[in-house]
């Protein structure tokens, strides 16, 4: 089997683990700041807005650092730095005293943490191109599988032993992840540099901030608002919905695995046909769906709507971000691949942090069903930017490592 191959089964399985770990106790915040003493209906809604945007803050602020340093030193060494800060901050969670405490370590899992940017640069750096749109995505599938098994299986162990108990089996796993990924994964050689045309005097970063490539990052950054800005206020849906707290944690858990495991389905579908066929016309398709289905969503009500068209909505932009990312890693260097992930790691956190922004002042001033309404909003501005990048695309460079 082919190094590349190995290398991407290895992380598919290591992020598994790794965002179901994750998922064991960040999905729960809004019910574990009830039981620190914030129980005021308003206090609730800010600070659930806030602890979501503290780690888009700081990993906004770093991810581009993380990006220039791995094509230095490694992906491989990204990757492990992620993970080993992981353990170390989860666990810290599950001792939080105060809300205080916990909004602290919500700040250093920006600043430290970041295992997806981490293990997508890996992947597109050693991986042939031709072979990029299915390695993104079944690599991006495994951060929905985690994100169906971790609150899925965290919200039993939550009802059964306790919030806290959810950070420490989380911080766990994490440690098995780190150290499977140490063990394991082989890579970072320096992939040869060719291309398909040559752009004479392009710079680096004259080439990962071409007009084709920037106008995919604000595709990114607005792709990450969709699929984030009602994800924090879930919890306080269901509540809203159920009228009681009492077994909101695991409804909120199988809400979560549901959406986790058909949009990992998704991912995996579409990237294979990505290798195949156009992706930004697979990508306007997408989008057009998800248009369709928001507003169904904003004009019904109750659990049972809400689970199916929002469930439904997963499915349809699942493959989407992957063939946003494999696009851009085509169009760049191999040897830039690193800075460029790290700076979409940087896009995509804006878009993490301006989600719960948006979704905190809309619940509070409009109640939380009124966020699908920004839902619609971002999903028909990213469309229109969709029919936009179709004339500069193929404007920009090619580049090619199938000699991996």
């Amino acid at each position: 089997m082919d190094r590349w191959k190995i290398n991407l089964y290895i992380l598919w399985i290591s992020q598994v683990i790794s965002l179901t770990s994750f998922g064991f106790g960040l999905p729960f915040i809004p019910f574990f700041i009830q039981e620190l003493g914030v129980t005021d209906p308003g206090q609730l809604k800010i600070f659930t807005g806030v602890l979501s945007l503290a780690p888009a803050i700081t990993m906004a602020i770093m991810s581009p650092i993380w990006g220039i340093l791995s094509d230095r030193f490694g992906q491989k060494l990204m990757i492990q730095r992620a993970m080993f800060a992981a353990v170390i901050i989860i666990a810290g969670m599950g001792f939080s005293a105060s809300v205080w405490q916990l909004l602290i370590l919500r700040f250093m899992q920006g600043l430290f943490t970041g295992t997806i940017t981490a293990s997508s640069a890996f992947v597109a750096v050693n991986t042939p191109n031709h072979k990029l749109s299915y390695a993104l995505g079944f690599l991006s599938s495994s951060t929905f599988v985690g994100y169906s098994l971790g609150p899925f299986l965290g919200g039993r162990v939550a009802e059964t032993f306790g919030y806290r108990v959810s950070f420490y089996v989380g911080a766990a796993l994490m440690l098995i992840g780190f150290a499977l990924v140490t063990i394991f994964l082989k890579g970072d050689k320096k992939p040869e540099r060719r291309k398909t045309s040559v752009i004479k005097g392009s710079s680096k970063w004259k080439e990962i901030f071409a007009v084709g490539i920037m106008l995919l990052m604000a595709m990114l950054f607005l792709q990450r608002v969709i699929r984030t800005v009602f994800s924090p206020f879930i919890p306080l849906y269901v509540q809203e919905l159920t009228h009681t707290t009492v077994g909101a944690a695991s409804t909120t858990g199988s809400i979560n695995g549901l959406i986790g495991f058909v949009t990992a389905i998704a991912a995996i579908m579409i990237s294979r046909l990505g290798d195949k066929y156009d992706k930004m016309k697979m990508i306007r398709i997408m989008l057009s769906l998800a248009l369709v289905d928001v507003l169904i969503l904003n004009l019904t009500s109750g659990m049972t709507s809400f689970v199916v068209f929002y469930t439904l909505l997963f499915f349809i932009i699942g493959g989407i971000e992957p063939l946003i990312t494999s696009q851009t890693a085509e169009m760049t260097s191999p040897d830039k691949r690193g800075t460029l992930f790290g700076i979409q790691g940087l896009v995509g956190s804006l878009g993490w942090m301006v989600s719960p922004v948006l979704g905190t002042y809309v619940s509070i001033q409009f109640g939380i069903k009124q966020i699908f309404w920004v839902l619609l909003t971002f999903i028909c501005l990213n469309l229109c930017t969709a029919f936009i990048v179709k004339k500069y695309r193929n404007k920009q460079e090619v580049f090619n490592n199938d000699s991996l």
